[in-house]
């Protein structure tokens, strides 16, 4: 079974990002780049199936600027045997992604694709789901467990109300949570393996994907400074000025 692992390039979660003064975006200038963390967990999800004997093959595919190279052999050092890079300029819409997605997946036939559920740097949280959709395959979103046993994939997946648990017919689209498992870091030896593993780099145009942008980005702002607490002496004055501050 081969299994396709989107994922992409972010601000490294460590970072605390800055708005850009004119307010056009986030600004990027010497500025950590890594793995989104839920790709990252998605990554280690598909090794663990292929050094359980359940996948044969792993192929990390991030759809980005040039330096998402980089990105992909991280990915490689972590266990996936190969990596497809698809170069755009700017970061392109979660549809447009969605669709070059649709179109390796068309070329690589896998029979599982194992994303994160969304990307810290825009939160959207929409390309598995659109992937979904444009390939007509079962999704199983938010997975906090994944077995694969035949033609089928069990999912664990945490709702408001607790957990629920699904059975989707493969080939099918799963998004990791943030507890489905822990990461391993990349060793120095598989960091130098990934450095001799076939990395293929294609474009949008080869793959007949319009990035031409749907949306617009109007303002960017850093979000508004916590104000100071008070100290209220009973709950009469309490109830008062929740009143007074519209909180009640």
């Amino acid at each position: 079974m081969k299994i396709l692992v989107p994922i992409k390039r972010v601000i490294d979660y460590n970072v605390k990002v800055r708005v850009k003064a004119d307010g056009t975006g986030v600004d990027l200038a010497n500025v950590k780049m890594s793995m989104n963390p839920f790709d990252e967990i998605a990554v280690e999800e598909a090794v663990r199936l292929k050094e359980k004997g359940i996948a044969t093959e792993v192929v990390v595919v991030s759809v980005g600027v040039k330096q998402a190279g980089d990105t992909l052999r991280t990915g490689m050092a972590m266990g996936a045997d190969r990596a497809i890079l698809v170069t755009v300029e700017n970061d392109p819409e979660p549809l447009a992604v969605a669709k070059i997605l649709a179109a390796i997946v068309r070329d690589e036939a896998p029979q599982l694709v194992i994303t994160g559920k969304q990307a810290i740097d825009n939160d959207m949280n929409a390309v598995g789901q659109m992937l979904s959709a444009l390939l007509g395959w079962g999704q199983a979103t938010f997975a906090s467990k994944l077995e694969v046993e035949g033609d089928a994939a069990t999912v664990t997946r945490e709702v408001d109300g607790g957990m629920q648990t699904l059975r989707v017919a493969l080939p099918a689209i799963v998004t990791a949570d943030l507890r489905l498992n822990e990461p391993r870091y990349a060793s120095l030896p598989n960091i130098m393996k990934a450095k001799k593993k076939p990395l293929e780099e294609r474009t949008a145009a080869d793959l007949g994907v319009d990035l031409t942008p749907r949306l617009t980005v109007t303002h960017t702002a850093e979000p508004a400074g916590r104000q100071a607490g008070i100290k209220v002496g009973s709950v009469d004055e309490l109830l008062t000025k929740l009143k007074e501050t519209g909180a009640l």
